[in-house]
């Protein structure tokens, strides 16, 4: 099966004018132009298989609002070729409509005024989805959304965990292949945020919807996303998973040791004394070769160790360390 979507080399560049200060300056501007290029997309590839669900990740900046839009047909590539559904999306942009969802955080799709179900109803008609599966779809929505209490209030009264649940369900009404979100989850609070991330990893697992988020929110990341492409400057600098990016750039496991009083000092050749809280030490493991056994082991008994706790790094510390790598020699890739 051919990837559902794929980008060999793609880039945007947008002119910019150099605008020239003062009112001499805005005199010569109307007489003689001057242009910046700015690469907001610099030679992209990669290649996204039905069924995925890929977070695109970046700082500010960084182009991935600009790729996006180019997915979406929203935007024409300058340079590159890409493909949604095995079509080219400026070129085929009401044909691919009919088959993707879109989500844009600082932006509603739902008509102010009306009540939900009103906006739903609408895009019924505006999709042609028959009677019956539009029943079944608006049924499942309001049910994993828990949209019952507030889909026939008008969107204005809404707050915004239920308006983002509600544009959510709106661009999933047609049965989209692929569901493009962008910042999904901004100004949630957590049991909001909570929802829309086990509901999309229900759409994406159950019913295969191919999924594609840029969000700022690295949870979102870690909760919905196996694979991660990362860009900045508008270039690739990682594609592949979140697991694979912890391993290329060392585990540094946390491991807390409690005794039942202070043993004192105790030296490990496993693992890295980072703070000594008397009967609470802490350590760094950095070689993912050693395990918790191998430091257990050269503790031995006789100390009163009463509790282990062992952390994985979070994806925050995964992707800082990521940046900071990059920024001292160039970038990593995989």
């Amino acid at each position: 099966m051919p990837p559902i979507i794929s980008a060999r080399n793609v880039g945007k560049t947008f002119h910019q004018l150099k605008r020239r200060p003062g009112f001499s300056g805005a005199l010569k501007n109307l007489f003689s132009r001057d242009y910046t290029d700015i690469h907001a997309v610099n030679g992209i590839s990669f290649a996204i298989e039905p069924g995925e669900a890929v977070g695109y990740l970046g700082p500010n900046g960084a182009g991935k609002s600009t790729m996006i839009k180019m997915m979406t047909g929203i935007l024409t590539p300058s340079a590159g070729e890409l493909s949604v559904l095995g079509r080219t999306p400026h070129a085929n942009r009401m044909r691919n409509a009919a088959e993707i969802g879109v989500v844009f955080g600082q932006r509603s799709q739902l008509w102010w005024d009306l009540p939900v179900h009103d906006s739903f109803a609408l895009n019924r008609h505006i999709y042609d989805i028959p009677e019956a599966r539009f029943a079944d779809n608006l049924a499942f929505l309001t049910t994993m959304l828990d949209m019952a209490g507030f889909i026939d209030r008008p969107v204005r009264q809404l707050s915004l965990g239920q308006r983002m649940r509600a544009e959510i369900a709106l661009s999933l009404l047609h049965d989209p292949k692929i569901l493009f979100l962008d910042e999904p989850t901004i100004g949630l609070d957590v049991v909001a945020k909570d929802v829309v991330r086990k509901f999309l990893t229900r759409v994406n697992s159950e019913r295969g919807t191919t999924i594609i988020l840029t969000t700022h929110d690295l949870v979102d990341i870690e909760e919905i996303c196996p694979r991660l492409i990362m860009v900045d400057d508008g270039k690739l600098l990682f594609d592949g998973e979140l697991q694979h990016l912890r391993a290329s750039l060392g585990s540094r496991r946390r491991l807390t040791l409690e005794f039942g009083t202070d043993p004192g000092p105790i030296a490990l050749t496993t693992a890295t004394l980072s703070r000594d809280e008397g009967a609470a030490k802490h350590y760094l493991l950095e070689n993912e070769a050693i395990s918790l056994i191998d430091v257990l082991n050269e503790v031995g008994r006789g100390h009163g160790l009463k509790d282990v706790k062992l952390e994985e790094p979070d994806i925050e510390e995964v992707i800082r360390t990521f940046y900071q790598n990059k920024a001292r020699n160039g970038g990593v890739r995989a």
